[in-house]
C-alpha cells in the first residue's frame, strides 16, 4: 500500500498567551546578539506559557532562575497529560507543582491512576479520552480526592467498565459540579439520576453518550440542567419523554442525535417544554424518512437542527439581532461586539454538542448521507475548527479526518467531500492549527492533512501553501501523535511524484529516518507512516539515493529484522524493494544486499502470515537478485526454500503477492546453480500453476522463472512430467502479453532442442518411474505452436520482398513487425546465446525460425542489453553461423530473414562501438 488514512483520533494541549511587546534594547547588545537573561520576569512567564510542557521543562534547565520561573503557579493551572505516559512514578514528579491546578486532561487507565496521585486538591476540570479500562474503583478514589470538582468529561471512547455506582459516587464527592459528560455507560438507573439531582444543584450540563439504556424518567427530577444530550443512547422510551421532562423548567437545549426519536415524539417535546429553545437531531433517521415532518418549517418558535434544516440559519435566530449574515452564524458570534451570556452559554454548547456528534457520524458513514456533508457537514466543522474551544477545535478536525474516508484500509476518500474543504478554504485552517504551540491541535490537523492529501487537487493545494515544511516540521516532534501523524501526511504526499523533490529538499527524508531511529520501542504508528513515505520517496532515483546516503538502509533493515508490527514490516520490506529497483542508475541494489543480516531479514518475513509482508518482502528479493552477488547470497541465506514455499502456499492469494513469488524465483533462476536448486526443491510445479493465472502480469512472470529454469534439462524433463507443456502452449497461444507468449515459447524452444532426451533416458532407462512421459506428443505440440507464434509476427508480403532486395528498408519493415518492444528488457548469459546460437543449427525448421527470432529481438538497437548480447555473439562467433543460415536453402524463409536482421544489428553496433 502506498498510502494511509486515519480515523481514530488522540488529542493535546490548553491556552494561548498573548506577547507583551518588547523594547529590543533591553535584550540587544552592542554586537547585534540577544541576551535572553535580561528578558524581564513576566516575558519570560509568557513565554514559557507558549511553550507545551516538555519544551518548558526544557527551557527550564537552562538557568537557576528560569527553573524558579517555569515553576510559576501560574503556569501551572492546566496540564494536558495526553501526549506523555504518565505513570504513578511521574505523578509524583508533578505533585509540587500541581498545588494550583485546575484543570488536567489525561489518556487512558494508568493516567487516570496517576491523577491520584497528583494532590491537586482544587481541581475544577478533569477531561479523559481511552477510557474503557477505567473502573468504578479509580473514579470514585478520583472523584473523591478532588471534591471541588466543577467538570468531570469522559469519553468519546466508551467508558464500559463504569456503572451506576460510581455515577452515584460522583454525586455525592462533588456537590460543586456544573457539567458531567460520560460516553458509553452500559446503564444509568435511577438511583445514580436521582443521587445527581439530590446532591448536584448547580448541575446545569449532562450528556450521557452511546449509553445503552438511561432511565429517562429520572432525569425529569434534575430540575437545575439547562442543557441535556443522549445522543446515540438506545433503549429511551419516547412516549414518557415529553411528560418526564417537561417537569424541567430550565432546559434550554436538547440533543437527541443519532438516536431513534419519532417525528410525534419531537412534536410532543416542542409542546410540552417551555422553556426549550433548540432540539439537535442530527442523523435520526425517523425524522429524515417522514416527508411530511421534513416538509413542516413550524416548530413552535423552536430551533430544530437536523440534515434537512439549514442549521446556520436556524443557530442565527438566537441572536437575530447581531447577524447581518446568516450564512455563517458561528462566525458572527465570535465577532459580535454585544455579547450576552446567556447566548454565549447556548453557542458554547452547540459546539460542543455539533462537533461530537459530526465526528460520530462521520465516523458511521450513514447511507445518504452526502448532500448533507458536502452542503452544511464540511462548512460547519471548519467553522467550528475556529472555536476558542480546544477540545472543539480538536474534534473537529479529526472530524474533516474522518468524514473523508470511504475505506480506511484501502486509503479510499471521497473527492467531492475533500475537494468540498478544500474550496471552503480548509486547507489554510488546517496548516494555522498546524502551526499551533499545543500538540493536540497539531496532531488532528496533521491528521486531517493526510487524508485529505489522498486526493491529488488537495495534496497539490497543501504542497502549493507550505504544508510540506509544516509536516516535515512536525515530524521532527518529540510527541509521538504529532510525529505519527506528520509521518502520515508525507506518506501520502509522497505519492505524487511532483511533491517527491520538494520533500527532499525540506528535509523530509533525514527526518523520516530519523523517525525509525527515535521510536524504535513502542511507535509502530510512526515506524509504519516513516517507512511508508521512505518507499514512496526511494522510488524516485534521486530520493532513493538520499534516503541511502542519510542511513535509510541501515535504518530499514533494522526494522525488517526486528519489529513485530506487520504493518511495519510491510513498509519497510517495500521501502527496500523500492530502494533495489535502480540497479542501472545507483549502487542502493548491492548497498541493501550487503547490509548485514538484511537479506536473512527478507527471506524470513516470506515466511509471515500476513499477505502484504509476503508480497512486499519477495518483491524485495526480486528487485535485489538483479545484482549477481544479491542473487547467490539470497540463496545461501535459504532463499529458493522460502520461496518455493511461498510459490506452493499463494495458489489462492492475490495476484500481487503471486506476481512477486513467482518474479522471485525467475530472478534467482538466472543462476544455474540456483535454477537447479529450484528444480530440485520441488519449484517447477508451483510455477506451472502459476502460469494457468488468467492475470496477464502473473503468468507472464511464471513464464519467465520457466523459460529460465527450462535451460536445464533436469529441469526441463521436470516440467514435462509436471504437465507443463499444454500450459506453455495455451501461453504462447492465447495469452495478451507478447512477452508472454515471447517466453513460453522459449521455455518450449529449450525443452525439445534435443538436450531433454539424454536426461530422460537417463533418468527412465526402463520406463518405469510413475511420472516418466513420452516426449514424442509434447514435441510434436510444442513445435507446432513455436511454428505458429514465429509467424504471427511475420509479415509474409514483407518477407518476399526483403527475400529479394537487398534495400536496408525491406529488413526494417520485417524488424518492425516482428519486435517486441518490452523484449530488450530481458538480458541474456553467455551460456544462453550460445544455446540459441546452437539450435540455429538444429535439424529443427521451427527451432531454427525460434532461434533467429530471439536473437533478432535481444540484439535490436535501442533495446536495454542489446550491446551486452552483441558482445557475447561476436565471442561465440555467431556471425558466421548466422550468415550460413542466411545463405541456406534448406533453412525456411523466416529463419534467413531474421538471421540476416540479426547480422545487420551486428555491423549496426560495431559501427557505433567504432564511432
Amino acid at each position: 500500500m502506498s498510502r494511509r488514512v486515519r480515523r481514530k483520533f488522540a488529542r493535546r494541549i490548553e491556552g494561548k498567551v498573548d506577547f507583551a511587546d518588547i523594547d529590543e534594547a533591553v535584550i540587544i547588545d552592542n554586537g547585534c546578539v540577544v541576551d535572553w537573561t535580561k528578558l524581564p520576569d513576566d516575558t519570560v512567564i509568557q513565554l514559557f506559557g507558549s511553550l507545551n510542557y516538555r519544551d518548558r521543562a526544557s527551557l527550564a534547565s537552562t538557568c537557576r532562575t528560569w527553573r524558579i520561573l517555569g515553576a510559576s503557579p501560574c503556569l501551572w493551572q492546566s496540564l494536558d497529560l495526553r501526549p506523555h505516559k504518565c505513570d504513578l512514578e511521574g505523578a509524583a514528579f508533578l505533585a509540587n507543582r500541581c498545588k494550583n491546578l485546575r484543570k488536567i486532561r489525561f489518556r487512558g487507565s494508568e493516567a487516570a491512576d496517576a491523577i491520584i496521585s497528583l494532590q491537586a486538591r482544587n481541581l475544577r476540570e478533569i477531561s479523559g479520552d481511552y477510557c474503557r479500562k477505567i473502573t468504578d474503583a479509580t473514579l470514585s478514589v478520583i472523584v473523591a480526592r478532588h471534591d471541588a470538582l466543577e467538570s468531570l468529561q469522559l469519553g468519546p471512547d466508551f467508558c464500559e467498565r463504569i456503572t451506576s455506582d460510581a455515577i452515584r459516587a460522583i454525586a455525592i464527592c462533588c456537590p460543586q459540579l456544573r457539567k458531567l459528560h460520560l460516553s458509553g455507560i452500559r446503564e444509568v438507573d435511577s438511583i445514580a439520576i436521582n443521587s445527581l439531582a439530590q446532591h448536584c444543584r448547580n448541575l446545569t450540563d449532562i450528556a450521557f453518550l452511546d449509553c445503552l439504556s438511561v432511565d429517562e424518567s429520572a432525569l425529569g427530577f434534575v430540575g437545575s440542567v439547562h442543557f441535556l444530550s443522549v445522543a446515540g443512547s438506545t433503549g429511551l422510551k419516547w412516549g414518557l419523554v415529553s411528560e418526564c421532562w417537561s417537569r424541567l423548567p430550565n432546559l434550554i437545549g436538547l440533543d437527541v442525535s443519532r438516536t431513534d426519536i419519532t417525528p410525534s415524539a419531537v412534536s410532543r417535546l416542542f409542546s410540552s417544554l417551555r422553556s426549550l429553545k433548540i432540539l439537535c437531531a442530527l442523523n435520526c433517521s425517523s425524522l429524515e424518512e417522514d416527508a411530511s415532518f421534513v416538509s413542516n418549517t413550524n416548530h413552535k418558535d423552536k430551533i430544530l437542527l437536523s440534515f434537512f434544516t439549514d442549521i446556520s440559519k436556524e443557530v442565527s435566530s438566537i441572536f437575530v439581532e447581531f447577524t447581518k449574515n446568516d450564512s455563517n452564524a458561528f462566525m458572527n458570534w465570535r465577532n459580535s461586539i454585544n455579547k450576552d451570556r446567556k447566548v454565549d452559554e447556548i453557542m458554547f454548547w452547540l459546539e460542543w454538542i455539533l462537533c461530537h456528534s459530526l465526528l460520530r457520524i462521520a465516523e458511521s458513514t450513514p447511507q445518504g448521507s452526502d448532500k448533507f456533508w458536502v452542503t452544511q457537514g464540511a462548512p460547519l466543522l471548519l467553522t467550528l475548527m475556529q472555536s476558542t474551544q480546544e477540545e472543539v477545535q480538536e474534534r473537529s478536525a479529526t472530524g474533516l479526518a474522518t468524514f473523508v474516508v470511504i475505506d480506511d484500509e484501502n486509503a479510499s476518500i471521497d473527492g467531492p467531500r475533500a475537494e468540498k474543504v478544500m474550496k471552503e478554504g480548509g486547507i489554510h485552517l488546517l496548516l494555522e492549527l498546524a502551526r499551533s504551540y499545543r500538540e493536540g491541535l497539531q496532531s488532528e490537523a496533521a491528521k486531517a492533512l493526510a487524508n485529505l492529501s489522498v486526493n491529488t487537487n488537495v495534496a497539490k493545494a497543501v504542497a502549493e501553501v507550505g504544508g510540506i515544511n509544516i509536516l516535515t516540521t512536525l515530524a521532527l516532534s518529540k510527541n509521538k501523535l504529532v510525529a505519527e501523524e506528520a509521518a502520515g501526511g508525507l506518506w501520502n504526499l509522497s505519492v505524487g511524484e511532483e511533491h517527491k523533490g520538494a520533500i527532499a529538499e525540506a528535509g523530509g527524508i533525514k527526518a523520516l529516518v530519523d523517525l525509525i531511529f527515535k521510536w524504535t520501542v513502542g511507535g509502530e504508528g510512526v515506524l509504519e507512516r516513516a517507512a511508508g513515505a521512505l518507499a514512496n520517496l526511494a522510488a524516485d532515483d534521486k530520493c532513493s539515493m538520499e534516503v541511502a546516503s542519510a542511513s535509510g538502509v541501515h535504518a530499514l533493515v533494522n526494522l525488517a529484522r526486528n519489529c513485530k508490527a506487520e504493518g511495519v514490516q510491510e513498509q519497510a520490506a517495500r521501502a527496500l524493494a523500492n530502494l533495489a529497483a535502480h540497479g542501472d542508475s545507483n549502487t542502493n541494489n548491492s548497498s541493501v544486499g550487503q547490509e548485514p543480516g538484511a537479506l536473512e531479514a527478507l527471506v524470513q518475513l516470506t515466511r509471515s502470515s500476513h499477505d502484504g509482508v509476503r508480497q512486499e518482502a519477495a518483491g524485495a528479493l526480486w528487485n535485489l537478485s538483479f545484482d549477481d552477488g544479491n542473487r547467490e547470497a539470497i540463496a545461501t541465506a535459504g532463499g529458493v526454500e522460502a520461496l518455493v514455499a511461498l510459490a506452493r502456499s499463494c495458489a489462492n492469494a492475490t495476484p500481487g503477492l503471486q506476481e512477486r513469488a513467482a518474479g522471485a524465483l525467475w530472478g534467482l533462476s538466472v543462476s544455474e546453480a540456483n535454477s537447479i536448486a529450484i528444480g530440485q526443491e520441488g519449484g517447477v510445479a508451483p510455477l506451472i500453476a502459476l502460469a494457468r493465472s488468467t492475470i496477464e502480469d502473473v503468468h507472464e512472470t511464471a513464464a519467465g522463472a520457466l523459460w529460465n529454469l527450462a535451460f536445464n534439462p533436469g529441469n526441463a524433463l521436470r516440467i514435462v512430467e509436471e504437465g507443463g507443456v499444454p500450459v506453455l502452449v495455451h501461453l504462447c497461444s492465447l495469452s495478451a502479453s507478447k512477452m508472454a507468449r515471447f517466453m513460453a515459447a522459449l521455455a518450449l524452444a529449450y525443452m525439445f532442442d534435443g538436450r531433454v532426451d539424454e536426461v530422460a533416458i537417463a533418468a527412465h532407462p526402463f520406463g518405469g518411474n510413475s511420472k516418466s512421459v513420452s516426449l514424442d506428443a509434447p514435441r510434436r505440440l510444442a513445435l507446432k505452436q513455436i511454428d505458429a507464434f514465429v509467424l504471427s509476427f511475420s509479415d509474409l508480403q514483407a518477407f518476399a520482398s526483403a527475400n529479394v532486395s537487398v534495400n536496408p528498408a525491406a529488413l526494417i519493415q520485417v524488424t518492425e513487425s516482428a519486435r517486441i518492444q518490452e523484449a530488450g528488457h530481458l538480458r541474456c548469459s553467455g551460456a544462453e546465446i550460445g544455446r540459441f546460437v546452437t539450435m540455429l543449427r538444429n535439424p529443427s525448421s521451427v527451432l531454427k525460425a525460434c532461434a533467429a527470432f530471439a536473437l533478432l529481438q535481444f540484439t535490436v538497437p535501442g533495446g536495454r542489453h542489446a550491446f551486452h548480447h552483441v558482445s557475447l555473439l561476436q565471442s561465440a562467433g555467431a556471425s558466421r553461423i548466422l550468415r550460413a543460415t542466411a545463405a541456406s536453402a534448406n533453412a525456411p524463409l523466416g529463419a534467413k530473414i531474421f538471421a540476416r536482421i540479426v547480422l545487420r544489428n551486428l555491423e549496426h553496433h560495431q559501427l557505433e562501438f567504432s564511432v
